[in-house]
């Protein structure tokens, strides 16, 4: 099989460290087109790819094509490659604005098979996580390749294209939201006296600890969050004034927040 990518920033550049890294799949069996030539270049000596002159051409060798250009240069990108990419090719769309239905219309060929997803970031250190939804035309097998291609880096998890708005955001924009929380918890420590190196270790490992403690014992976080409170304790404190404040209630505003520019996107490119 041969993977492709037909741009590759930061969000296509972890997916792709991810792969290879793991694995999952080997440098020569990657081939990758980028707007700009350094950019090409640059990727091709890290990694040891393939490197194309046109996204045709990466069309017309990949058996699975990852479209991992700008939203906005989405359709003129797909106008060029549409009648190049292989009857029963894969095509993997990460883009917001770009539904299943709305790729379909664009590629216009039954043969070709469309995946959608939201990655995120993580994907870069093996901890990424993503929601993913088919088109009719994938069978299992198809649908296999999708998610040893994500689990490679991370966990895949099937959804219903109508929620991929909610859990897009939650684990697409969601690190954005923690980076904040653990430059909060940081600074704090900066401000009582802690070095900032430290602090940003502390802040972080405590972050990605108590994540590990949520997946690992499948307890409620409100159940862990007690077991920390003791009775007239320092914590219970500090969460009181959490709960002063409205943590939780500012935190679903940011999530609604985005949701809501997602879907905006979504119906302003035309489902």
């Amino acid at each position: 099989m041969i993977l492709g990518f037909i741009g590759c920033g930061n969000m296509g550049e972890a997916m792709l460290s991810g792969a290879l890294s793991s694995g999952w799949i080997s440098p020569e069996k990657v081939i990758v087109h980028t707007k700009t030539v350094s950019r090409t270049e640059d990727l091709k000596e890290k990694y040891g790819i393939v490197t194309s002159k046109s996204n045709a051409d990466v069309a017309r060798e990949a058996d699975f094509i990852i479209l991992a250009v700008k939203p906005i240069v989405y359709e003129s990108v797909i106008s060029e490659i549409k009648y190049k990419i292989k009857d029963g090719a894969i095509v993997l769309g990460i883009a917001p604005a770009y539904s299943i239905s709305k790729l379909e219309k664009l590629i216009d060929n039954q043969h070709v098979k469309i995946a959608k997803s939201i990655p995120n970031t993580p994907a870069l250190v093996g901890k990424g996580i993503a929601g993913i939804s088919f088109s009719g035309n994938m069978d299992d097998t198809d649908k296999d390749i999708v998610f040893s291609f994500f689990n490679s880096f991370g966990e895949g998890i099937e959804i219903r294209e109508e929620l991929m708005a909610a859990v897009g955001t939650l684990s697409g924009s969601g690190p954005a939201f923690v980076y904040m929380f653990i430059e909060a918890m940081a600074q704090a420590g900066i401000k009582l006296g802690v070095p900032a190196k430290d602090a940003y270790r502390f802040a972080a490992a405590t972050v990605e600890g108590s994540a590990a403690m949520v997946s690992k014992t499948e307890k409620h976080p409100a159940k862990l969050r007690d077991e920390v409170c003791s009775p007239g304790g320092t914590t219970i404190e500090g969460v009181a004034a959490l709960e002063k404040s409205g943590l939780n209630g500012i935190v679903i505003d940011a999530v609604e927040a985005s949701v809501t520019k997602f879907l905006r996107m979504q119906s302003e490119a035309g489902k």
